[in-house]
Formats: C-alpha cells, sequence, structure tokens
C-alpha cells in the first residue's frame, strides 16, 4: 500500500524513521552503549566481504586490524602497516579507504602548524604499504582527518584546516581528486563553526572529522564533529548537499540546527535527544561495505558506525576514549534552516538518527 498522506503531522519518510528507531530498540539487547574493549580514538572502519577492517594511529605510526565483526576488531592483532621514520612528527587520524581495489590510507603527520596530509596505498588491508606521499592540497595550508570518496563520478577530497596559518578555527574543505593521491583545482569551504551549538568550546573554534555518505534521494552528506575534542560537548553535525548542488559552492550545503548525536540537551537539535552512556561521542566512521558511500541503508533500516567516547562517570580526557559500536539510520522530511545568507533559507530531505 502506497502511504502519501500525513498521519499525527508526520509524513511517510518520518514513518520509515521510526520504524527504524522501534526495530533498533527492540533489538538493543543490554541497556549500554555497544563499548568496545579498546582504549583508543578516531575509528576508521570498513567491511569488505564479511571481514571488518580498521586502521589507528599507533606506535608512532599506523596499523591495521581485521575481524569478522566490528566487536571482534578489539581484540585482533594489530599490524603496523607504516612507522615514521622520517620524524614527521605526531600522526592523527588515519582514514582506511578501497578504490579500484586498492586500499589507501590517509593521515595527517607533523607537529603544531606543520601539520599536513600524507597518503600510503596497497594491494592488501595490512601489508605492503607503499611509502608516504605527502597530497599536494591547494594552498598548502594546516590539515588533518582528510578522507576520499567518491560522488557524482568524481572523487573528492574533504578535511578540517586553516583558512591561513593561525589557529583560529578549523574549517571544513573539499577539493577535486584526479585520482587518490592527486589533488586538483582549488579548495572550497564548505563548513564553518559559526553557530552557536558549536561555539560552546573554542580555542580554536571546531570543526573536523568529516566522513560522506549518500541517502536514500542519492544526495550527499558530510558527517562531521563539531566543539573541541577535548570536551564533552563534542558531537556529530550534518551537512547535506541540496539536490542537484555543487559540492565546491558553500551556499549549496545545509547544515543541521544543532548535534544530531551528542551528550548535552542544550546542543542537540529540536527532535533529538542526548547520549544515555557516554559523552562527548565524536570521531565517527560509517561501516560500509567497501567504504562506498553509495552503500548506505535504505530508509528504514539501521546499519552499523564506529565512534569514540567517553563513558559516563569517567573524567572526561582524550586518555579515556573508547571505540564504541553504534548504529545509524536515515531520518526523512527534516528541514534543515538559515537566515541571511544567499539562496533558500530552508532545505527538507533526509537527515540522521544514531544509536549507542
Amino acid at each position: 500500500m502506497k502511504l502519501t498522506h500525513r498521519v499525527s503531522g508526520l509524513t511517510a519518510f518520518a514513518l520509515s524513521g521510526l520504524l527504524a528507531v522501534a526495530l533498533s530498540l527492540f533489538s538493543a539487547g543490554p541497556a549500554q552503549a555497544g563499548r568496545t574493549t579498546h582504549r583508543a580514538a578516531d575509528p576508521s572502519v570498513l567491511r569488505v566481504g564479511s571481514t571488518y577492517i580498521s586502521v589507528e594511529s599507533s606506535g608512532g605510526g599506523v596499523a591495521v586490524r581485521q575481524a569478522s565483526s566490528t566487536a571482534g576488531l578489539a581484540d585482533a592483532p594489530a599490524r603496523q602497516v607504516w612507522s615514521d621514520t622520517q620524524d614527521r612528527g605526531e600522526v592523527w587520524a588515519p582514514e582506511i579507504v578501497r578504490d579500484g581495489g586498492r586500499y589507501y590510507i590517509y593521515f595527517s603527520a607533523g607537529r603544531a602548524a606543520a601539520h599536513r596530509m600524507y597518503v600510503i596505498s596497497s594491494a592488501s588491508p595490512d601489508s605492503g604499504y607503499t611509502g608516504e606521499t605527502k597530497l599536494a592540497l591547494p594552498d598548502d595550508k594546516w590539515a588533518i582527518d582528510g578522507t576520499m570518496f567518491t560522488f557524482g563520478g568524481t572523487r573528492w577530497f574533504v578535511w578540517s584546516g586553516w583558512a591561513g596559518d593561525t589557529n583560529v578555527e578549523q574549517n571544513l574543505y573539499i577539493s577535486r581528486m584526479s585520482s587518490p593521491t592527486t589533488p586538483t583545482g582549488g579548495r572550497y569551504v564548505i563548513s564553518q563553526p559559526r553557530e552557536s551549538w558549536e561555539r560552546v568550546v573554542g580555542n580554536p573554534f571546531i570543526n573536523e572529522a568529516p566522513e560522506a555518505i549518500m541517502d536514500p534521494n542519492g544526495q550527499l552528506h558530510i558527517v562531521y564533529s563539531a566543539n573541541g575534542s577535548w570536551s564533552d560537548q563534542y558531537c556529530l553535525a550534518d551537512l547535506r548537499l541540496r539536490a542537484g548542488g555543487d559540492p565546491t559552492y558553500v551556499w549549496d550545503w545545509y547544515k543541521s540546527n544543532g548535534c544530531l548525536f551528542g551528550s548535552n540537551r542544550a546542543t542537540m537539535m529540536q527532535g533529538w535527544d542526548p547520549t544515555l552512556y557516554v559523552n562527548g561521542p565524536g570521531h565517527h566512521t560509517f561501516v560500509l561495505l567497501d567504504g562506498d558511500i553509495a552503500t548506505s541503508p535504505p530508509a528504514g533500516p539501521t546499519f552499523p558506525l564506529m565512534f569514540h567516547a567517553v563513558p559516563k562517570g569517567t573524567p572526561y580526557s582524550w586518555a579515556n576514549r573508547y571505540w564504541y559500536t553504534g548504529s545509524f539510520c536515515w531520518w526523512g522530511n527534516t528541514t534543515y534552516s538559515r537566515a541571511n545568507v544567499p539562496g533558500p533559507n530552508t532545505d527538507i530531505g533526509w537527515s540522521l538518527k544514531f544509536f549507542e
């Protein structure tokens, strides 16, 4: 039966989201978040066949784990695939991507203002990686948390960086890629931490850890972390590209009106609830087949994601962050609004619900 009328003010799109919530709650199991036993930050995970592959910063380099489930990654052996033999400095937030059957790991390395993005690659997920190559990102400014994806037949790279050479705020930037290792053209800002709910914690103000995904209508989303990761105000928010929009044009992006996944009610978008079991959830990864952003779930079903957070009742600190397995579903008919900017001030489409 085709459902087209409104029921209690909700469209069929929203009802599909409600069904997903009910299914998630029914199968949620114990009343606790899905924590692994892995004390770490910045998970990046993809699924290849029935194998889950994760990457993390470890031992002054980059390590890969493989397991038959996300929960099994914590106990899987960590295999070092790259070491900082050139003394490039702090190694942050590696991201694993699969493109053309080959694995690419992007990571930031450097000290203070010297942080830049690097890439290594291999035909195997946990061995045989090349030496690091610095990505020639346009403008060559401080850059972290970069990842590549394909949308509209084009490879794109999205990352968090500075506009200039000083640490005032971290913006989200996007550029085209002519290959998995070659940026091309300019860099374009797509988000700045200018909303009140993403400026609760500053010095600097933060937009970071962008992750791309496509919704059931084929529209592009960039889900990112806002507020400082050193605070329990850390949370996930969403950028939605309008239908037919240009990824390089900032006013074609519409931002959620608050956090979609966070632990503080005051900063949550209306209709979204704070977490029950963890504080400061952020720097997530959508656990997608081959890491392909087009393989997200249709309306209704939930799909796994991983994120880091600190258990409630534990002092909030970087040292107390754990990897958690949660889930998400698409939530339809959601309005994102803005004011005093070019273009329409509202956009209606898919948003996301996140579950611990």
